[in-house]
């Protein structure tokens, strides 16, 4: 989106010549406003860097909307915490960061344009009711003479630039990888904008709130303080280490639970703490040939592609990406829904990675498959149940990935694991936690246990364990539950 045009010419005429006036306004002494959404960055922020550069002052707000985050109660916290740590790193460059609480961005936006004494910026973001959102403000801003100009957001291509030759969206990952990575490659890499230190700090908004005010009420997140920092050094800093350390061999040691073999990137990517672009330049200049490094890149590629399917096919946010689905046998157990929850299903592996979830705000994705396919196809519980309330727990919770990554195991998405792909969760544990040692770490019951009977604790007769007591029995028996499953899959 580019600035609106200099007005035109102002023109009159006197005694029969035509005189023509170009009138300037200097902007710099407009207010620039930037809207803050998924940014906590300095790097690589191409809305608040034009700002910056454009004002002597320049004002950061963000639009609370607690309906928006009615369940998304791990994210508040996550939330508060980079609204504050970003609050403090702005002072460095005289920029004021103002919170302020709405019920509707276009009630607030459509009393804002009633001021006319700013230009304002901001970012994309990659999700249908946010585009639909830009698309309502561009015209309300040019229908208003509000200057204003919008960014490319967080992502390594637009959602429009990646198609195939005869206009259509990607459905299979496989091409649209291939396309997405040599688009992105080909393009001209657009220079780091660095932010300008402005001449004060200024306050524009009323009423405005404190970080403190979106924390959940209950204090169950009080873990996350010991495992994260929501603020973009942090970010930088995990992508370094990362690249140092454990790149080389992400092949092998994602699938492993037990260690740190992931990034542990994507809340800092969901926020904007850091652009995936850096990621990527970072992973090229360090590992450019690096096995590893093309597998990571490769997950990068994934969300890139689940933004394209929720933004071309809306309809999966809410529903079965394959309508077929939508006469599956679903179930509704309570009972056996809650044990998933809580981590009591009889199974360690999947009890292990609940656990996790709850205590860190975060799960291993391997770890996520597992659960994900238990409570579908061994419980036959509705996919939409689990991406619920992973989107409350989830510090890295987006729509697109958490959508996608539960129809891809449920079978009903684009390019998903075919529904009777069923994981077998003693199988999983025994393969990619040998040892036990992620299921000791969450589920302390078993850790005296033998390895052999770690993830199979059922098997073990001795005195000292008893089922039941130090530790429930599976609430349903794999084979059984399999045989299941599959004929559930005959009936649509």
């Amino acid at each position: 989106m580019r600035f609106l045009p200099r007005p035109p010419p102002t023109s009159f005429t006197h005694r029969k010549i035509k005189i023509n006036l170009i009138i300037y306004v200097d902007m710099s002494k407009k207010i620039g406003l930037f809207w803050l959404r998924d940014d906590f960055r300095i790097t690589r922020n191409d809305g608040l860097a034009e700002a910056a550069s454009n004002h002597n002052q320049v004002v950061v707000f963000y639009l609370y909307k607690p309906e928006a985050y009615k369940e998304q109660e791990a994210q508040k916290w996550w939330l508060s915490k980079s609204l504050y740590n970003f609050q403090n790193r702005l002072k460095d460059f005289n920029i004021n960061l103002e919170i302020i609480e709405v019920k509707s961005f276009k009630i607030f936006f459509d009393n804002l344009v009633k001021k006319k004494n700013f230009k304002i910026y901001w970012n994309k973001v990659y999700e249908p009711d946010y585009l639909k959102f830009d698309e309502y403000l561009l015209k309300n801003f040019k229908n208003e003479n509000i200057i204003h100009k919008i960014f490319k957001g967080n992502a390594l291509n637009e959602i429009d630039e990646i198609k195939k030759n005869d206009g259509t969206p990607f459905k299979v990952f496989t091409p649209f990888w291939r396309n997405a990575e040599k688009y992105y490659i080909e393009k001209i890499p657009l220079k780091n904008k660095k932010i300008k230190k402005c001449e004060k700090k200024i306050k524009f908004f009323k009423n405005c709130i404190q970080p403190e005010k979106i924390l959940p009420k209950k204090n169950w997140f009080k873990n996350f303080e010991n495992i994260w920092s929501p603020d973009e050094k942090s970010a930088l800093k995990e992508l370094q280490n990362f690249i140092k350390n454990r790149i080389i061999n992400y092949s092998e040691g994602r699938n492993l639970p037990s260690i740190i073999g992931t990034s542990k990137l994507s809340p800092f990517i969901k926020f904007g703490q850091i652009h995936v672009e850096t990621i990527w330049e970072e992973c090229i200049k360090q590992n450019a040939k690096n096995i590893g490094t093309s597998k990571f890149l490769t997950e990068i590629g994934w969300r890139e592609f689940n933004h394209s399917l929720i933004n071309h096919f809306p309809h999966m946010l809410k529903g079965n990406y394959s309508r077929k689905f939508d006469k599956f046998p679903w179930e509704k157990n309570s009972k056996f829904l809650s044990a998933w929850k809580k981590g009591l299903t009889g199974y360690p592996i999947v009890d292990a990675g609940m656990r996790e979830l709850y205590s860190t705000g975060w799960m291993h994705n391997r770890v996520r498959m597992i659960v994900g396919s238990f409570l579908v196809k061994h419980l036959l519980i509705n996919w939409k149940e689990g991406e619920k309330y992973f989107r409350n727990c989830l510090l890295d919770y987006s729509p697109a990935s958490n959508v996608a990554g539960w129809q891809w195991v449920a079978g009903c998405g684009a390019d998903a694991a075919p529904y009777f792909r069923i994981f077998n969760p003693i199988l999983q544990g025994e393969k990619f936690d040998k040892d036990g040692e992620y299921v000791k770490k969450w589920v302390p019951e078993l850790k005296n246990l033998p390895k052999k009977f770690i993830h199979k604790p059922w098997e073990l007769n001795d005195e000292k364990f008893r089922l039941g007591r130090e530790y429930p029995y599976p609430i349903v028996k794999h084979e059984e539950a399999r045989a299941k499953a599959l004929s559930a899959f005959k009936k649509i």
